[in-house]
């Protein structure tokens, strides 16, 4: 694919399909940036679970819509922006999962937010000029 360190923005077309390349497009900044191996695959599976967030529940299935990631390696993090012209939602709303009831008896969702901010340092949730929503996810360098 070759990826230029200077190409730090691409626009993805909303699809599962694109999980691939999208989490290929991100790894190129965690090596470069000389993150752990840990802190790699935080990133990536955060990438992962908020894009699919993007297309199952901002789009509402695949193919609708775009999904544009800025990547910036700071010298004391890594920060990953996802803006989407999808839903909105106010992620406040959400609450964390109950992690005591039995998997059978759980809801089917609601684990995506919660992994996400597992995974990542900070996350960060605003809405663009163009009406746009902007998940921020930053990972401190070690």
């Amino acid at each position: 694919m070759g990826v230029s360190l200077q190409d730090n923005k691409k626009t993805f077309r909303a699809q599962f399909d694109n999980l691939t390349e999208i989490a290929a497009f991100i790894l190129v900044f965690c090596h470069d940036a000389s993150l752990d191996d840990s802190s790699c695959y935080h990133i990536e599976m955060a990438v992962d679970e908020a894009c699919s967030n993007i297309i199952e529940h901002a789009y509402g299935g695949e193919g609708k819509g775009e999904i544009e990631i800025c990547v910036e390696v700071n010298p004391g993090n890594v920060t990953i922006k996802l803006s989407d012209h999808g839903k909105s939602f106010n992620p406040d709303d959400i609450p964390d999962p109950d992690l005591e009831t039995p998997l059978e008896e759980r809801k089917n969702h609601g684990l995506g937010l919660f992994f996400i901010r597992k995974l990542m340092d900070q996350v960060f949730f605003t809405h663009g000029k163009d009406h746009s929503n902007i998940l921020t996810l930053v990972k401190y360098r070690k």
